[in-house]
């Protein structure tokens, strides 16, 4: 009986440390979610959102990595938007949302090093809402959402919101963003939290 309990217990040891080993396996560590939210308010500039405010919030679950990115200019230049959307939708990065709601995936979010703190790019396929597509507007053409903010090194900033927009691949690599409306809405107070 004693050989029995012996042998349970060193199992349920060896069990934990394999637990233990996995899940602290680099590889592992890279696919849980960083858990990093940025927060802030959307300031609309022109049209009929001028001068309201929104709250804005991106939670990031990962970064898109540059073989993605590679694959959306791929898209681009092969199939323009219709292809750009479809490599997208297969795309998760985290959460973005504007207002009080849940939000909607943010298919790509993308970081790169600036000057001082960081530059982040979220690129996201938009809900066209019904009305959209039953009247025929020229807004459902604009099939994605738009967001660059500009950290510093505290992890606080500012940035542009576009929250209908085309894109397009430039001859020098860059993208090109195309606002439905006449001007961007502003990021204001971000604040970089974990």
């Amino acid at each position: 009986m004693n050989k029995r309990i012996l042998i349970g217990l060193l199992l349920a040891v060896a069990g934990c440390l394999a637990v233990l080993a996995a899940s602290t396996h680099p590889s592992r560590a890279q696919d849980r979610p960083s858990r990093v939210s940025i927060q802030g308010t959307v300031v609309g500039i022109g049209g009929r959102y001028s001068g309201r405010t929104r709250p804005f919030r991106l939670n990031i679950a990962r970064y898109t990595s540059p073989e993605e990115v590679q694959q959306l200019n791929a898209a681009m230049q092969s199939g323009g938007q219709e292809e750009l959307l479809r490599v997208l939708s297969r795309m998760n990065a985290g959460m973005i949302a504007v207002g009080n709601g849940v939000g909607v995936p943010a298919n790509a979010i993308i970081r790169t090093p600036a000057e001082v703190g960081a530059r982040i790019v979220v690129l996201y396929q938009r809900n066209v809402s019904f009305f959209e597509l039953r009247a025929g507007a020229r807004s459902a053409d604009y099939r994605f959402g738009y967001a660059e903010i500009i950290l510093d090194a505290s992890g606080r900033g500012e940035g542009t919101f576009i929250p209908a927009a085309k894109v397009r691949l430039r001859d020098d690599g860059r993208w090109e963003v195309e606002d439905f409306g006449e001007f961007p809405a502003r990021l204001m107070g971000m604040r970089l939290r974990s």
